[in-house]
């Protein structure tokens, strides 16, 4: 691949994930709006633990489906041979630690750093999530 293969088809992925983040933090949002009511009548711990367990639910999920993606993408390039190296891979670099075990070459190096990119932002972006709800949740049941 050339470098401005890597990176438009990098560049494509990363935002394919960045929108299936996007839209899993919404339809989370949406889900705790919904049962918001119900846990409240069930007292400040199930109004506190509710929307932070369903939260991290979502982050989960979200990020296992952009490590899923990315694992696709090394297994349709026939990048690496088998489904176990792929999503180990995809997992090891979207968490940025990096073994070096498996190493792509030097016409991939590119792209598979937004695999890194997108776990760091992806990262970040659910941290930032999980502190705002925790902060709201934490206002409403206690400083209220």
């Amino acid at each position: 691949m050339t470098l401005l293969h890597q990176i438009i088809w990098g560049s494509t992925f990363l935002g394919l994930c960045f929108v299936i983040e996007i839209l899993f933090l919404t339809w989370c949002t949406m889900v705790i709006i919904k049962l918001e009511g119900k846990w409240s009548q069930k007292g400040v711990f199930v109004a506190t633990a509710g929307p932070i367990a369903i939260a991290l639910v979502f982050i989960i999920a979200i990020h296992t489906i952009q490590v899923w993606i990315w694992a696709i993408v090394w297994v349709l390039l026939e990048v690496l041979p088998d489904w176990n190296s792929a999503i180990y891979f995809s997992l090891v670099t979207f968490t940025t630690l990096g073994y070096g075990d498996i190493v792509l070459g030097e016409g991939l190096r590119i792209f598979g750093s937004f695999a890194s990119v997108t776990g760091l932002l992806a990262f970040g972006l659910s941290t930032a999530y999980l502190v705002a709800l925790m902060t709201r949740v934490f206002q409403e049941n206690f400083f209220s």
